[in-house]
C-alpha cells in the first residue's frame, strides 16, 4: 500500500465525517451495541430468541435481509432444527484461539452440512442456500469482537486495494490479508484525533456501540 494513498483516503475519510452524509452507515453501530447486549451463547433460555434479539436494528433489516440474501431467517431454522450443533459452531467461530481464516472455513463448513439436513428434513423447501459466506462470518465477528474485525465485502475490499496502490489485488478471499490491512488502516485512523472525535461526535449513548470499532475501517472502505 502507497503511504500517500492511505494519507489521501484518511482525508477523504475525514471529509465524510464532515458532511451531511456521515450518518449513512450509523445503523451499523446501533447493531453492533444490540449484538454485544444480547450475545450470549451459554444462554439457558431460548438460544433461539437470543440470536434474534442480537440481529436487530431500528432504521433497517439490510445487513441480513435483502433481495436473494436471507442469512437470519435460514440460521434460525437451522437454530429449531439443530440448537446444540449451531451453538457449538458459534462458539468455534468466536474461539480467538484458532486462526481467524480456519474458522471461517469451519463455520462455511457446517453450514453446508446444517443445509443438507434442513433440505433432507423439509423436502418441499426450495432453499439451496444458506447464505453464511465471508460476509456473514464478519459480521458475526465484528459485532462479537468489534476492536478486532470490520466487515469483509470482498468487492470492496478489492477496490480499496486498488485505489491504495496495491499491486497484486486479492482474487480470492483471503483472511488474513484482509485482517492485517484492516489493522493498518485502523492505525492511521486512531493517529487522527479529529476523525475519532466526529466519529463519537455522531453517536448516540444508550444506542450505538460507543467504544473502539474497526467498523470505521469498512466505512472508510466504502468510500472508494
Amino acid at each position: 500500500m502507497q503511504l500517500k494513498k492511505i494519507q489521501e483516503l484518511v482525508q477523504k475519510y475525514k471529509s465524510y465525517l464532515k458532511s451531511k452524509e456521515s450518518d449513512t452507515y450509523l445503523f451499523w453501530w446501533e447493531s453492533q451495541a444490540i449484538f454485544q447486549q444480547n450475545w450470549d451463547v451459554l444462554t439457558d433460555g431460548s438460544f433461539l430468541d437470543m440470536y434474534d434479539n442480537s440481529l436487530q436494528n431500528s432504521h433497517t433489516k439490510r445487513l441480513w435481509k435483502r433481495e436473494s440474501f436471507y442469512p437470519k431467517q435460514i440460521m434460525s431454522s437451522f437454530i429449531e432444527m439443530e440448537t446444540d450443533f449451531v451453538k457449538q459452531i458459534f462458539k468455534d467461530l468466536f474461539n480467538e484461539n484458532m486462526a481467524t481464516d480456519a474458522r471461517v472455513d469451519r463455520f462455511i463448513y457446517y453450514c453446508d452440512d446444517l443445509l443438507t439436513m434442513y433440505k433432507k428434513a423439509n423436502p418441499r423447501s426450495v432453499e439451496n442456500n444458506h447464505y453464511h459466506e465471508h460476509e456473514m462470518c464478519f459480521l458475526y465477528l465484528a459485532f462479537r469482537y468489534p476492536e478486532k474485525y470490520g466487515f469483509y465485502n470482498f468487492e470492496r475490499f478489492q477496490k480499496c486495494m486498488q485505489f491504495l496502490g496495491v499491486a497484486n489485488i486479492p482474487q480470492t478471499y483471503d483472511v488474513e490479508r484482509f485482517c492485517k490491512v484492516c489493522k493498518t488502516l485502523m492505525t492511521f485512523i486512531k493517529k487522527d484525533e479529529q476523525i475519532l472525535h466526529l466519529h463519537q461526535s455522531r453517536l448516540k449513548e444508550g444506542k450505538h456501540y460507543m467504544e473502539e470499532s474497526m467498523l470505521l475501517v469498512s466505512e472508510m472502505m466504502h468510500l472508494v
